[in-house]
C-alpha cells in the first residue's frame, strides 16, 4: 500500500503492525479495540502469518510469549481491563529478554468502566504494571498515520534492546476514521532466527532454555543490573518529543496522545489573542523525555499539564521540572474529552491571560 486509504484507527494500526512485519497475533475481545482482532483475523492468513482468538486475555499473553520466545515479530492488543490481566505475563517477557509488541487502546475506568476514550492507563503503562524491576518502552502516538509509523519503530525498538514495547492510544484515535499511509514495508520472509531464540538446534551445538526464573538471589541480582544497564542506555539515546510553537513560548501545555492533538489547537487560539502559547508533547512516555523539557526551565513562566486522567502524566512533568516553575494541571476522566476552548479557559484560569 503506497496511497493513501481512508481506514479506521483500530484497523490501520493493526496493518501498521503487519508491514511491519508482525505474522503472529494473540488476542481476546474487547471494546473499543475489537476491530483490531478482527482485521488481523482476515489479514494475516494473506501474508502468511496466524492469527488466534485465546480463551482469555491470561491466554492471549501467554500465547505471544511462547511466540516471541522463536524470534518472530508477534504482538498482542487490548483495552485496559485486558492489559490488567496480562500484567504478570508481561513481567515474565520482560525478566525473559524477550521482544515483543502490546497495544493497548485504553478506554474510561477504574474497573470495567465504559468505553469512551481515556488515558488513565499512563502510571500503568510507565511505572510497570507487574511485579519485578522492569521497564517497557512505550509510544504514544496522537494521530492515526502516526501510530502506523511508530508500529515499525516498535518492532525495530523491541529487537534492538530485547523489551516489551507498548503503544498507547486512546478509544479515541483506535475508533477515529483519517487518511493514512504505509510507507515501510518490513519484508520478514527471509529473516533467520536470532541466536538467542528457541528454534531447536537446526546446525547448532546448544539448545536455548528461555525463562524468566533465577532461584539464586546473586544470579538474579546479576541479571537485574543487567536489565537496568539496558534501561539505562534506551533513557540515554531513545526518549522523543514533538515541540510546537515552542521558539518564542512564554507558556507550555504539556500533553500526550488525542490530548496533546486538542491541544495544538488550544495553542492557535491563544496565539490569536496574544498568549505566547507552545505545546510540548512526549512521543516515548517511557523513556520520558526529561531533558528535552527540562531545557525551557529559566525560559518559561509556567506549564500546564492537560490529560484524560487525574495527575498521572502530572507526575512525571512534576519530578521533571523539579518545582522549577510554575506548573498546573487540567483533566477530565470517565471518558469526557475536553474541547480546545475548555483547555485555554484552564490555562486562563490558572495562568492569567499569560502575559
Amino acid at each position: 500500500m503506497s496511497s493513501k486509504v481512508l481506514m479506521k484507527g483500530a484497523e490501520a494500526l493493526a496493518e501498521g503492525a503487519i508491514q511491519a512485519g508482525c505474522r503472529y497475533y494473540f488476542g481476546y475481545p474487547i471494546t473499543p479495540q475489537n476491530e483490531t482482532p478482527e482485521y488481523m483475523s482476515r489479514r494475516l492468513p494473506e501474508v502468511g502469518g496466524r492469527f488466534v482468538q485465546a480463551e482469555s486475555e491470561l491466554a492471549a499473553i501467554n500465547m505471544l510469549y511462547g511466540a516471541a520466545c522463536t524470534g518472530v515479530r508477534a504482538m498482542v492488543s487490548s483495552s485496559s481491563p485486558g492489559i490488567s490481566l496480562m500484567q504478570e505475563g508481561i513481567s515474565y517477557i520482560s525478566g525473559s529478554n524477550v521482544p515483543c509488541v502490546v497495544m493497548n487502546a485504553m478506554r474510561g475506568g477504574p474497573g470495567l468502566g465504559n468505553i469512551a476514550p481515556a488515558q488513565g492507563d499512563y502510571l500503568q503503562a510507565v511505572k510497570g504494571g507487574g511485579n519485578g524491576d522492569y521497564k517497557r518502552i512505550v509510544l504514544a502516538p496522537s494521530s492515526i498515520q502516526e501510530g502506523v509509523d511508530l508500529f515499525v519503530d516498535a518492532f525495530e525498538l523491541a529487537e534492538k534492546y530485547r523489551m516489551v514495547v507498548m503503544v498507547i492510544v486512546d478509544g479515541l484515535i483506535g475508533q477515529m476514521m483519517e487518511p493514512v499511509e504505509f510507507k515501510t514495508q518490513v519484508d520478514v520472509s527471509t529473516r533467520k532466527p536470532p541466536e538467542w531464540a528457541v528454534s531447536g538446534r537446526h546446525g547448532r551445538d546448544h539448545a536455548n532454555i528461555i525463562t524468566s526464573l533465577t532461584l539464586d538471589a546473586v544470579e538474579l541480582e546479576k541479571w537485574n543490573l543487567a536489565h537496568q544497564a539496558v534501561y539505562a542506555e534506551v533513557e540515554k539515546v531513545e526518549s522523543r518529543i514533538e515541540e510546537y510553537q515552542m521558539e518564542d513560548a512564554d507558556y507550555a501545555i504539556i500533553a500526550y496522545g488525542t490530548m496533546a492533538r486538542i491541544a495544538k489547537t488550544t495553542v492557535r487560539l491563544a496565539r490569536a489573542k496574544g498568549i505566547k502559547l507552545g505545546l510540548l508533547r512526549p512521543i516515548t512516555v517511557w523513556p520520558f523525555p526529561a531533558k528535552q523539557m527540562q531545557a525551557y526551565v529559566g525560559k518559561l513562566k509556567g506549564a500546564l499539564t492537560v490529560e484524560l486522567a487525574y495527575r498521572q502524566l502530572f507526575e512525571d512533568v512534576r519530578l521533571t521540572l523539579c518545582d522549577k516553575m510554575p506548573l498546573g494541571w487540567y483533566g477530565r476522566g470517565g471518558g469526557i474529552v475536553p474541547g480546545p476552548q475548555e483547555v485555554l479557559t484552564a490555562f486562563e484560569e490558572q495562568f492569567g491571560k499569560g502575559r
